[in-house]
């Protein structure tokens, strides 16, 4: 398999993150993945957005489950950019994408975009948490899903297989050639998060993982070319 190169949040290095902006900046950089974050809205619509609020990245405050999608819609994402839903990036972008949730309900939500639009093929499933990645594999026959970890040692290799993940998204900052031995023995695959350095792209190599996760689109071009 070729090394993956991953747009965090888009390009938020660069542009805007979880914005239909940074998406298509990300595509138009050649990223091989677009990754994205999910929350479900108060009326149920399935947002795009790191945080729980929306503080930090946009000129409101408070809980986006607070939120209806009208007064999500009414806010500032950044350079005019409003906030997405997640069906909006499937039809703006046609790279494919890993979508990341934070719970069993947001599992639920996108679990039914995913079987109305068959996008078995064209999206990964990803999470922090081992239960929303069994929710969605329940719900979806064949989906791809990655276990996500910040902070891990190499019993995050025996959550992902227990959770039936096919790949582990791990912090760089804490990765290690024990973990990624471990990693596989089990099969799984093994990206690195986030690389924005020449240093840390190096330490991907040097592992030899299968992608890294960045903010700025300038690693399709070094990352294939650095050792």
């Amino acid at each position: 398999m070729n090394f993956l190169t991953i747009g965090h949040r888009g390009v938020m290095g660069v542009e805007p993150e979880n914005t239909l902006r940074s998406f298509i900046a990300a595509q138009h950089a050649g990223l091989d993945l677009i990754e994205l974050d999910l929350h479900l809205s108060k009326d149920g619509a399935l947002v795009v957005m790191h945080d729980a609020d929306v503080d930090r990245t946009t000129d409101g405050s408070g809980p986006i489950a607070e939120k209806t999608l009208a007064e999500l819609r009414a806010l500032d994402a950044g350079h005019g950019e409003r906030v997405p839903v997640f069906e909006e990036v499937l039809d703006a972008v046609r790279a494919p994408l890993q979508a990341e949730i934070k719970d069993t309900a947001a599992a639920r939500a996108l679990a039914e975009v995913m079987l109305r639009r068959d996008l078995v093929g064209r999206v990964e499933v990803s999470s922090f948490h081992d239960e929303a990645i069994a929710e969605i594999t329940r719900l979806v026959p064949g989906v791809r899903t990655a276990l996500i970890a910040s902070r891990y040692d190499v019993d995050v290799v025996d959550r992902a297989v227990e959770a039936g993940a096919a790949t582990v998204c791990l912090n760089i900052r804490r990765l290690t050639l024990e973990v990624v031995e471990h990693a596989r023995k089990a099969d799984l695959r093994i990206i690195g998060w986030v690389v924005n350095t020449q240093d840390h792209l190096r330490l991907v190599r040097a592992l030899e993982l299968d992608g890294a996760t960045t903010d700025y689109p300038q690693i399709k071009r070094t990352g294939r070319f650095t050792a």
